[in-house]
């Protein structure tokens, strides 16, 4: 395993344990859907990031589509989250069209991962 993946293992992991963060949170606040959905971007696609890496690892999936695939998963996801927990705590976003950006990259990732899937192995 190389440097990237052990890197984009870490980030994943540190987004699971902000989407467990951001879904106490929204379970205690009111007013919270923000929280709960940004939560959910996370816990979602942390896994995923993680499986990704997993498969691409072991070539089952075209490798470097799938490390592509995997780094989208979290760039697009915490891009997402970061946007709606700023909306929530500071009343702006991140910039303008950041949480559909992170959104259509998220769409991306996993096309590239159906992608990756598909390519055939030498």
């Amino acid at each position: 395993m190389n440097g990237a993946s052990r890197l984009l293992i870490g980030l994943a992991a540190i987004m699971g344990a902000c989407g467990v963060i951001l879904a106490a949170a929204a379970a205690h606040l009111p007013d919270a859907t923000r929280l709960a959905a940004a939560s959910s971007m996370l816990l979602f696609h942390a896994p995923a990031a993680i499986a990704t890496i997993a498969v691409a690892d072991r070539a089952i999936v075209h490798t470097k589509l799938g490390i592509v695939a995997a780094a989208g998963f979290v760039i697009a996801a915490s891009l997402f989250a970061a946007d709606l927990v700023l909306r929530q705590y500071a009343g702006h976003g991140l910039f303008p069209m950041a949480a559909p950006t992170g959104g259509t990259l998220l769409i991306v990732s996993w096309v590239v991962l159906a992608v990756a899937a598909m390519w055939p192995r030498r």
